[in-house]
């Protein structure tokens, strides 16, 4: 999850923007938690697909 389209609820502002501490500890949290969080849906399905190829070629390699 990013935080790019939330919105704090103590000051109504966006929490990427940091307006106060509240949305600040809140990306700082976000940020911190979650490693992947940054990597984006095209990304992780990419990393799937090459993933499968090198399972498929070992197997293929195997197979011989």
């Amino acid at each position: 999850m990013t935080c790019d389209h939330l919105v704090c609820a103590n000051c109504a502002g966006p929490v990427s923007e940091g307006r106060c501490s509240v949305c600040r500890a809140e990306r700082a949290r976000l940020h911190q938690d979650n490693p992947f969080g940054s990597l984006t849906p095209a990304t992780l399905l990419a990393l799937l697909v090459a993933l499968l190829a090198v399972v498929w070629a070992v197997h293929e390699a195997a197979a011989v």
